[in-house]
Parts: structure tokens; C-alpha cells; sequence
């Protein structure tokens, strides 16, 4: 398997020759299988944007679909936050144009279900399913919602609903309880449980306090403990039929990635947020034998646990997303830009110049591709290729990924060793690759699921 990270595509990748270039093709197109999460909704401008939102809205012609396939990419993730930029019609007309160009896709639907099963990909080496997820949007209300016999579903994105859960001190517990009554809040939580939605109304515990909210805002979520300190807290529901999915593509398929897209940081720009590690852990013990996440569009540490490989973020494959064709009026407003105003000029305020932002932000441009190596269901090496994606070029050259060399190579897989040590995982560089050998200790797997081969399915890669 190879795995890469976010593709903010919007330019053609088969007209360029170089040496770097074509070699990362090849590695591509000579794995069982290829995935990279799909950052843009492909369609010709048919759906109106969304609702306003503070960055890009994502959107790449279809045909760059085909460009995808052409560098040996077999199938995308659409999970992601910019996946209801250009609302249902918007998802579905992505979903199209990735069938008709027969991409496999995972993490959007014309449901939840849908949005939640497993795309599937066939290969010598065995069938593989990929499931997505997101725990953040854009704009509200893209989350993908079921049909009933009487009631059709709405479009969107399989988004995990997600709590965010301050830990304070027992002093400042007893003090948010007392603004909270004072403000009137906790009396009209006791008047919301008398209305025709009591199941609405969030209830305090001893060691749980729902600060503020209304019908059109949630609560804040204050827990007591002995200092200070804010988690997020993945549903629970959301979790178990997560579950049900991976268990159904585990009897369906031979290996099952799961892709993840977190939008919430973590401890230190390093590092995983907690809820990003359970959840990765949590995912592998359903039965999915890769996690791969990406969201913050920086590399993140790799972590191998239970013998299944963990990538906590792949950066950005490829980051195309300042020569995106039009953005919508309200973007252009938002610096001040007139209706007369061009795509470069919104790009050129955005980043100031070429002096903040992403322009300046090196380790955006810069990420690794990892080729997972597996031997009769056993994880035997994970190769890392450092990628440049040409920080420093023009904006109509940048952003296309080659294969680093020399200082620049060093240098990224320097930051990737580093940042997955305190993991417990080592990374031995030798010229311009990491790898990562699976000690004994972490080959334990789970019993053989049959397939159709008689005995385990060939090495995949």
C-alpha cells in the first residue's frame, strides 16, 4: 500500500517530466493500491457555494479526477471539512463525477449509511476497503443524515459529532455553577426539561456542568477535575456503528484502511490531540489494519500498535489551492476586494503578499509518502519517501509533489523521526528514505479472516 496525505488539486500533473517526478509516479502506480485524501469537490461550478466560511472553497474541474489515476492513485477519501462547500448538490455532484471516472470514494453520500460504508478496490494481492470520517466541517449542517421509510436523507459528509470538554479546578467549577445560576441558565434548563423536547436538555452532574447554550447554540461542557485543561470527546454512537462498518468491510475485504481528517490540535503542534490517539487505537482494535490521518496539513508522528501502522497526519501530497479557479463574492469581502477584483488578487491578499500563511510555512510544502509492506498478513516495513512540493516556485509551478533529496530530505525525515520516537516507533534513515521494521512484539494479529486464496493472500505493498 502507499499512502499520501491531503491532494488540494487544481492543475494538471501528466504534462511534467522530471526525473523526481516520474520516479514517485512510479511508486505510485507500482503498489497493490494508492490512496490520497481528495481535499477539493470535483464539478464545473454547477452547485452555488455554501454558507460563508474563513478559508478556500475547494473545487477542482473534473477532470483532474483522471489526473489523480494517472499518477496511480486508486482510490480518495471525501471526508474532510471543505466536503459540503457547495452544500448537497455539491456532494453529489463530486460523487458523480468520481463514478464516472471510476474512483473508488469514500466518507460522502446521499445518507449517513452511504456516507459511512466501505469503497472497495480490487488487486492481485487482495481486496482492500477504505472507510472515511471527519470530525470537523467547513460550514455547519454538512453532516450526512439517514433516510426513514417516509423521509428521504439529506447529502453531506460522514462527521463524527464531537464534544469539546473543559477540565477546571474545583474552585472554578463552583464558580461557573454560581454565574450559571445567576445568569438565569440553570432555571431554564429545569423550564426546557417541562417543553414538548426534554430529551434536549443536557443534565448536570455532580462532576459535569453544561455552561450557556440555547436552541441555536450547544453548552459549553466544564468537567471537575484537579487543574486545568480542554479534551474533545468523540460521540459514542457514532464510535459503535463505526464499528458495525469496519467489522462488515473486514468479512468483505482483505485489508481495511481507515482514513481520518482532524481539524483540532493537539498538546504541541507535534503532536496527535488525545482524542485522535483513541480514536486511531479504537479503530485498529474494530479491525481496520491502517489508520491514516491527515487535517492539519503537516506530518504528524507514525505509531505502530497491535502490529497495525498509525500515521497520525500525512501532510499535503499535493497543495494547489491558490490557483483554485473562482471563489465566491463573500471571500473576495472579506479583504476588501470589489466585484472587479481577479482570482490573483484574492490570492495575493490572502497571503499578504506572499508574506503569511501557508506561503511562508514550510512545513506545509513539505511531507513523506509512506509504502506499507505486509508478508502473510504480518506488517513487515513501512517506507518513507520525503516529498517537496516546491515552497519557493512561482504559484503556477508549486505545489506538485517530487521526491526530496540531499538537506531537504534530511531535514523531512528528520521532523517525522522525531515527532514518532516519543510513539515508540524508530525510523533508520539511509540516503533519502526512512523505514520502519516491525519488531516481533508488534506482529500480533488477529485470526485469519477467510478468503477466497487458499491460505493468506500474496505480500501486498
Amino acid at each position: 500500500m502507499v499512502l499520501t496525505g491531503e491532494s488540494l488539486i487544481s492543475r494538471r500533473m501528466s504534462v511534467f517530466r522530471e526525473e523526481k517526478f516520474l520516479e514517485l509516479v512510479r511508486i505510485l502506480r507500482e503498489s497493490d493500491v494508492s490512496f490520497t485524501n481528495a481535499e477539493m469537490l470535483f464539478h464545473n461550478y454547477e452547485p452555488a457555494p455554501g454558507v460563508e466560511h474563513s478559508g478556500t472553497w475547494m473545487r477542482a474541474e473534473p477532470a483532474l479526477i483522471g489526473e489523480l489515476k494517472w499518477l496511480g492513485i486508486d482510490a480518495v477519501s471525501c471526508a474532510m471539512n471543505h466536503g459540503y462547500d457547495f452544500g448537497e448538490q455539491g456532494v453529489m455532484i463530486n460523487i458523480d463525477n468520481l463514478d464516472r471516472y471510476d474512483m473508488p470514494h469514500a466518507g460522502t453520500g446521499p445518507t449517513l449509511t452511504l456516507a459511512r460504508a466501505p469503497a472497495y478496490v480490487d488487486t492481485p494481492n487482495g481486496r482492500v476497503a477504505l472507510l472515511a470520517a471527519c470530525d470537523h466541517m467547513q460550514v455547519p449542517g454538512g453532516r450526512a443524515v439517514d433516510s426513514r421509510p417516509d423521509m428521504r436523507g439529506k447529502p453531506g459528509v460522514n462527521e463524527f459529532t464531537v464534544h469539546p470538554v473543559s477540565t477546571v479546578d474545583a474552585q472554578a467549577f463552583q464558580e461557573l455553577k454560581r454565574i450559571s445560576v445567576e445568569l438565569g441558565w440553570e432555571a431554564r434548563k429545569q423550564a426546557r426539561l417541562q417543553s414538548r423536547w426534554p430529551l434536549h436538555v443536557e443534565i448536570d452532574t455532580e462532576t459535569l456542568l453544561y455552561f450557556g447554550g440555547d436552541n441555536r447554540h450547544p453548552a459549553m461542557r466544564f468537567q471537575l477535575g484537579t487543574g486545568f485543561q480542554s479534551n474533545i470527546v468523540i460521540d459514542e454512537a457514532d464510535l459503535e456503528d463505526t464499528a458495525k462498518w469496519i467489522a462488515d468491510a473486514r468479512r468483505m475485504a482483505d485489508w481495511v484502511i481507515f482514513s481520518f481528517h482532524c481539524g483540532y490540535p493537539g498538546p504541541t503542534a507535534d503532536a496527535p490531540p488525545g482524542h485522535l490517539v483513541t480514536l486511531a487505537k479504537r479503530i485498529i482494535d474494530a479491525g481496520a489494519d491502517v489508520f491514516v490521518g491527515h487535517g492539519p496539513h503537516r506530518d504528524r508522528g507514525i505509531e505502530v500498535y497491535r502490529g497495525k501502522p498509525i500515521f497520525y497526519s500525512l501532510g499535503d501530497f499535493i497543495l494547489q489551492n491558490d490557483t483554485v479557479l473562482r471563489q465566491p463574492s463573500v471571500a473576495y469581502s472579506r479583504y476588501r476586494l470589489d466585484q472587479c477584483a481577479t482570482p490573483a488578487d484574492f490570492y495575493e491578499a490572502r497571503s499578504g503578499n506572499q508574506t503569511r500563511g501557508q506561503d511562508v510555512n514550510k512545513l506545509l510544502w513539505q511531507t513523506v509518502v509512506a509504502r506499507v509492506e505486509w508478508k502473510a498478513r504480518k506488517l513487515t516495513r513501512i517506507v518513507l519517501y520525503p516529498i517537496d512540493l516546491g515552497m519557493r516556485l512561482p504559484r503556477g509551478q508549486r505545489g506538485r509533489p517530487v521526491l526530496a533529496d540531499g538537506d531537504v530530505a534530511q531535514e523531512i525525515l528528520g521532523r517525522v523521526k522525531q515527532m514518532s520516537a516519543p510513539l515508540g516507533t524508530r525510523i533508520d534513515i539511509e540516503e533519502n528514505q526512512g523505514q520502519i521494521l516491525a519488531a516481533e512484539p508488534q506482529l500480533e494479529t488477529r485470526p485469519q479472516i477467510h478468503s477466497p486464496w487458499r491460505g493468506d493472500p500474496r505480500d501486498a505493498r
